[in-house]
């Protein structure tokens, strides 16, 4: 084969890969919206139910039902807290049902269901309570080019794997390529959006067990060690791609999973108001 050839075809599926990854990982954070619907009176009502918020107001939770004989009621409660559970009934907006759960302190989070009612019956919409987590807001340039420099760094990754299985000659430089935008999109500006979102840099080990900064430690330290070890000997590739494997399994696990968490127990008065 062709060597531009197959440098085209590595590259292709290295991207096709990359992107996959990064949706996988988007689907299955615990800030994805929760999508599903559900059938009242041969309707079908399409619903998502959000799990994270940065805005400076209200969380609000709106649900398309034009059938103006069905209302709604939620009832919410602080994850750690001493509250007790609170329901409020839902309002009509033309063909939607909508409620607001109460603005929290950055990280804290509000556990909620939503359920509709119609001739006495209740549909409830989330058997499993969601859960709303509330942050900062992050400026759209630190997010982007975070986003950006992170699968960059998942995309070279995947690439330096695939050189040193396919036995090319540039193990070295994309290696390289691959720290540099690890440690830029990782572990600078990382930080910066977590800064942002919740009040801190760094709340991985030794800190804390936030499992996104301790995948970005863990996946730096083995490129590190892929590095040295090349530089000691150009033909030890193998820390190279088994680095890209660690580094493919660190994005396998969902983002912002045990991420930082508002203790309202700690508050002198646990009441959430509406």
């Amino acid at each position: 084969m062709n060597a531009k050839v197959k440098s085209f075809l590595l590259w292709f599926f290295a991207f096709i890969f990359t992107a996959f990854i990064a949706v996988y990982q988007r689907m299955t954070g615990p800030t994805y919206p929760i999508s599903s619907k559900i059938e009242i009176d041969h309707q079908v009502i399409k619903y998502k139910l959000i799990r994270t918020y940065d805005g400076s107001d209200d969380a609000k939770i709106s649900i398309p039902v034009p059938d103006t004989s069905v209302t709604g009621e939620c009832r919410f409660m602080r994850v750690r807290s001493n509250d007790n559970w609170m329901e409020v009934p839902m309002k009509r907006a033309g063909n939607e049902l909508i409620t607001t759960i109460p603005h929290q302190p950055i990280a804290g989070k509000v556990i909620y269901q939503v359920t509709l009612i119609k001739g006495g019956h209740k549909y409830l919409l989330n058997d499993k309570p969601a859960v709303i987590r509330y942050k900062g807001s992050i400026p759209l340039w630190i997010l982007i080019l975070h986003i950006l420099l992170i699968f960059s760094a998942m995309l070279f990754s995947t690439r330096t794997g695939l050189e040193v299985l396919f036995k090319g000659k540039y193990t070295w430089s994309y290696s390289w390529v691959t720290l540099i935008t690890l440690v830029l999109g990782g572990l600078l500006l990382g930080p910066i959006v977590q800064k942002y979102s919740f009040n801190v840099f760094w709340s991985g080990w030794p800190f804390g067990q936030d499992v996104t900064d301790n995948k970005s430690l863990v996946a730096f330290v083995f490129w590190v060690n892929a590095i040295i070890a090349q530089y000691r000997n150009r033909g030890k590739k193998t820390w190279s791609l088994i680095a890209a494997i660690v580094l493919l399994v660190v994005f396998l696990i969902p983002h912002s999973v045990l991420g930082s968490e508002y203790d309202f127990t700690k508050e002198k008065k646990t009441e959430i108001h509406k």
